[in-house]
């Protein structure tokens, strides 16, 4: 019989071949400060799983673990298309856990890496599912605050009218319990610098349009190649994001239409209110800058990398990372 997962130095470590719960953990996908995610087995069910498991301190927090399931259940009954499906969280042997759906192949920051800037209309669609994703857990009261490449899955599409099929990953499960203001409690931030929106950074409090701003951030990056602000250092990066404009895409992607400068403009604004009331209203307005544009298409010389021509990723990749 499988042994149960050690645990050392504040963290799961050394779990692979053990049982956790109802899992057996196969190999590690990832890791990030909070949380080790890996490829594991569902005993019961037969089946490969992203298993999460959680910092061994976070458990000994009791106002964490009860958030921590009242956020749980939340993500487990949305049932979207573009959201990487929860089956199941708990506590066993002091640890947390979060087991989701295994999804192989790539993600858009290993696409980034490799091609660069993508073409026009293949941006858009990665960027309409995502945004399609937020905007339904929002409606669940779920704010996600780390929209970034890496947790978007890119998987294959069905037909060449949909060559990829996109999820959405780290669903926010951990992030609102452990903040109220946009800094865990064990003084990390919530957020990845490259696409954290101001008021994250100054500890007001965040709704979807935070998620928003992301979104913008990342989609600037898709058709760019890279994100809208670059510093030197985090902190230079950190008062980009509070006080400087972004520059126009435009400037970095010749043929551009000026009206997608403005829509980047809009979605990127450092007053919530300024910006588009959702993530899928953002995209519309891109769409509807470029409609009739034909130099929005590929940037040459970038290649196109569309998703359903990506090398995968080895096996075992999938899932979210908590940073």
């Amino acid at each position: 019989m499988a042994g149960r997962a050690g645990l050392s130095s504040g963290r799961p470590s050394g779990p692979i071949g053990c049982q956790v719960a109802n899992y057996l953990v196969e190999s590690e996908i990832g890791r990030g400060g909070m949380a080790v995610v890996y490829r594991a087995r569902d005993l019961r069910l037969d089946r490969p799983v992203a298993l999460k498991l959680l910092a061994p301190e976070l458990a000994r927090n009791d106002t964490f673990r009860q958030r921590f399931t009242q956020e749980s259940r939340v993500a487990a009954s949305i049932d979207h298309p573009h959201i990487v499906p929860v089956f199941e969280a708990g506590e066993t042997d002091g640890v947390l856990y979060i087991a989701m759906r295994y999804v192989p192949g790539s993600d858009l920051r290993r696409l980034l890496d490799e091609g660069g800037a993508l073409p026009f209309e293949a941006a858009v669609r990665i960027a309409a599912q995502v945004a399609s994703a937020l905007d339904a857990a929002h409606e669940h009261g779920l704010v996600h605050r780390d929209v970034k490449p890496g947790n978007v899955l890119v998987a294959h599409g069905t037909d060449s009218e949909h060559p990829e099929h996109v999820y959405l990953t780290d669903f926010g499960l951990t992030k609102k319990s452990l903040s109220l203001t946009g800094f865990t409690s064990v003084g990390q931030f919530v957020g990845t610098l490259d696409y954290v929106a101001p008021e994250q950074i100054s500890g007001r409090p965040v709704d979807g349009r935070c998620d928003v701003y992301g979104l913008a951030c990342v989609v600037y990056e898709t058709l760019t190649g890279r994100p809208p602000f670059q510093r030197e250092d985090d902190v230079a990066l950190l008062w980009a994001h509070q006080y400087d404009e972004p520059p126009p895409p435009s400037g970095s992607r010749p043929g551009l239409p000026p009206a997608v400068d403005a829509v980047f403009a809009k979605a990127l604004a450092k007053n919530p209110d300024d910006r588009y009331d959702t993530c899928l209203g953002f995209v519309a307005a891109l769409r509807a800058a470029s409609a009739g544009n034909p130099a929005a298409g590929p940037p040459p010389p970038v290649a196109d990398t569309r998703p359903a021509a990506a090398p995968p990723l080895p096996p075992g990749w999938a899932g979210p990372v908590l940073h």
